[in-house]
């Protein structure tokens, strides 16, 4: 299925703990296996720049269900900036998709700096896009978000399921690069989220593992839990 040329996709999400999670893990290894670009058993680290308007729309729209939305961000795996992408990623009622731009480093400086007049000359969407809402909706950075990824996926319906473990927020400036981050854990120990992605199905034998050791799935937002927790840590200071 598709929304103006884009792929959508299911997504589904849990809260899960320790046990749960080494329960999973090695069914995974055995009916699905490891993303081929996961290096390291234990993931690799993803930290993503996060924007919101002066009212954090993106954050209310989340919290009260908005049927349509879209946030955007800006990712990177181990810190390297090397390798970065703007991403929007857009909700359809039940379907998600995401659109993305590989930008430089200096594109990502110029970002944090609110300097996105080049933003114009790039042929992708999505940064026009963050231009677009950059003026109407005085869009900014707001915060980072941090985690260790551990991916498996399966071809037959496309699906990729994640552990995302050890979620962090960052407590200053969202800026990944700045000497001065750091980040704080927003959740309880030995307890992570568990995301679930697909096509247009989910296989039976991914369903039957998932039903075996899952409570209910949650309407869990990383940037939401992040940005709630920064901002109880400026209220308290």
């Amino acid at each position: 299925m598709q929304y103006e040329g884009n792929i959508l996709r299911h997504e589904l999400k849990y809260y899960i703990n320790e046990s749960v999670y080494h329960t999973l893990r090695e069914r995974f290894l055995t009916i699905v296996g490891p993303d081929p670009n996961m290096k390291k058993e234990e993931g690799y680290l993803i930290t993503s720049v996060y924007f919101d308007d002066m009212f954090c729309s993106a954050e209310k729209e989340k919290i009260a269900g908005a049927r349509f939305r879209k946030k955007f961000r800006i990712r990177s795996y181990e810190r390297d900036d090397s390798f970065m992408r703007l991403e929007c990623k857009s909700k359809f009622d039940e379907y998600i998709s995401k659109t993305s731009a590989v930008l430089s480093r200096e594109e990502y400086d110029r970002i944090m700096q609110n300097d996105l007049e080049f933003l114009l000359h790039r042929k992708e969407r999505v940064c026009q896009e963050l231009f677009g809402y950059n003026r109407t909706r005085l869009l900014k950075p707001r915060v980072a978000v941090e985690y260790l990824r551990e991916a498996y996926i399966s071809p037959l319906g496309n699906v990729r399921l994640t552990f995302d473990k050890d979620i962090s927020a960052s407590l200053g400036t969202p800026d990944m690069f700045d000497e001065r981050f750091i980040t704080a854990g927003i959740l309880p120990e030995h307890v992570m989220v568990l995301e679930v992605k697909f096509d247009d199905f989910l296989p039976d034998f991914v369903k039957t593992t998932l039903r075996t050791a899952m409570t209910e799935k949650c309407a869990v937002s990383k940037y939401v839990m992040c940005a709630q927790k920064m901002q109880s840590m400026r209220i308290g200071e």
